[in-house]
């Protein structure tokens, strides 16, 4: 009895049936861990150029709206602000959901009038439903005291005299994959600034029929838009 009680556990120890399944189901955890934190790393790095890209893609078409005239500055009007943020979201698709899980607020910095190089923010519009103000200042920051530009400390951007410049932040609450590995913060926040490519007349944003205006994207609301404007 004893006797085959060793031989079968001789067999046993020199049986190689089903190692490589067994080595794999062991490795198994360790892979699958590896392969999704990787897939999210991946995922994030994506999501953050595309927001990346949407904020130059905003502040390079905010230096660049208005009409064209021979004969004044050009001007911008509220149903340009509502094109330019419509854009936005046909340019983020569906997958982003822009407006949904982020805000995206459009400054012009400004030289304060009657000063050589005094920076103010003239005017902001925003539109998103995430509850975000501006990092970097808000509407009339600069009028009453000292505003070193919009950006982040040491690296702020300015406008020059009869210039203006168009800053764009975009904050985006990140959705997951598998959650947060690496421990990158929840929001995603980007800038992006671009200086007005034409003269333009920086006295307001008009509107283009004052009996019926436009929507105006005010900061102090928050939510999505059916963009009317541009039906």
């Amino acid at each position: 009895m004893i006797a085959a009680g060793k031989v079968r556990l001789v067999k046993l120890l020199r049986d190689t049936t089903a190692l490589a399944a067994t080595e794999f189901a062991l490795c198994m955890p360790i892979l699958l861990s590896v392969g999704l934190t990787g897939m999210e790393l991946a995922n994030r790095a994506i999501t953050q150029m595309q927001v990346n890209q949407l904020a130059v893609h905003i502040a390079d078409n905010a230096s660049r709206i208005g009409d064209q005239s021979m004969l004044q500055d050009r001007r911008i009007y509220e149903r340009d602000i509502q094109e330019l943020f419509y854009g936005a979201e046909v340019q983020a698709g569906d997958n982003i959901e822009l407006y949904e899980r982020g805000r995206v607020i459009l400054s012009s910095l400004e030289v304060v009038p009657g000063t050589d190089d005094d920076q103010y923010i003239h005017w902001q519009r925003c539109m998103g439903a995430k509850n975000h103000t501006s990092s970097f200042g808000e509407t009339g920051d600069g009028l009453d005291s000292a505003f070193p530009g919009m950006g982040p400390p040491g690296e702020e951007v300015i406008a020059f005299d009869d210039e203006a410049v168009m800053f764009v932040e975009i904050a985006y609450d990140y959705d997951p994959l598998i959650g947060n590995p690496y421990g990158f913060p929840a929001t995603i926040i980007t800038t992006a600034s671009f200086t007005v490519r034409a003269d333009r007349d920086l006295a307001e944003i008009y509107q283009l029929d004052p009996d019926n205006p436009d929507t105006i994207a005010d900061c102090d609301t928050f939510g999505t838009t059916s963009f009317s404007a541009v039906d």
